[in-house]
């Protein structure tokens, strides 16, 4: 049985690229609510690694920017390694997920014994704009009918899931933005099943670094990537029958 969640067991992971505008205050707050909180800088060349140094958490940064796929598995490795964390939190750092709602994050893995709780803003959209509203429901249709679970906003990067997935999350091969809808296909593979947590939707003055042509070619190219996949194992042959059957 999964150990329950609390502030001592679970380690936020919070992935940044030129965030220094932000960064120590997120990591502040994230902070308060649990003991163990790693930022993986992507390669910025700012101030976001000594302003993520200033709130007093771990600091991890990429010599060169690899993608948020590639500093979600680097911020895994770190926190898999140390003793005494059940769960990994991810959150942004750009202040779009709030550190106060990861308490929603723990009640709901504990009330539905949900290995992997996915935030879902699509509850209230209102300050969300029409163009994300209108992707975020459409990609969350499709990833939902490839896992064969509803996930209401498969797009939220916040999110917690089991220690013990992270080492399959690892040999994802995305690396880019298409990387946290890969990891929900990978969990549902394995049987896991995944909840959803309430969170607010915040919209400030932060530029989105989801490049529109680009991240969405990558994103039909991942869907495309994983229907092969889907149909190969669907296709593969049964183990043979025993003889006289």
């Amino acid at each position: 049985m999964s150990a329950a969640a609390t502030r001592a067991n679970v380690a936020a992971l919070i992935p940044c690229y030129y965030e220094e505008k932000q960064i120590r205050e997120v990591a502040t707050r994230t902070r308060a609510q649990l003991d163990t909180v790693l930022v993986v800088d992507d390669g910025s060349v700012d101030r976001t690694s000594d302003e993520a140094r200033a709130a007093g958490v771990d600091v991890i940064k990429h010599e060169r920017n690899q993608g948020k796929g590639a500093a979600i598995k680097t911020g895994l490795r770190e926190l898999t390694s140390r003793s005494g964390i059940e769960w990994i939190l991810i959150l942004d750092g750009d202040g779009q997920h709030l550190p106060e709602e990861i308490p929603h994050f723990f009640e709901e893995a504990n009330r539905t014994g949900a290995e992997m709780i996915v935030g879902s803003r699509m509850d209230d959209t209102r300050k969300m704009p029409f163009v994300r509203k209108l992707t975020n429901l459409t990609m969350s249709g499709l990833i939902s009918s490839i896992i064969g679970q509803r996930v209401p906003d498969s797009q939220c990067g916040f999110r917690m899931f089991r220690r013990d997935l992270a080492a399959a999350f690892l040999d994802v091969q995305s690396s880019n933005f298409d990387f946290e809808s890969e990891m929900l296909v990978i969990a549902a593979r394995r049987g896991v099943k995944i909840a959803a947590a309430k969170v607010s939707t915040v919209y400030g003055d932060e530029v989105s670094k989801i490049h529109p042509v680009r991240d969405t070619i990558r994103f039909i190219k991942l869907l495309q990537r994983l229907r092969r996949e889907t149909r190969s194992t669907s296709s593969a042959p049964g183990p043979s029958s025993p003889a006289g059957t």
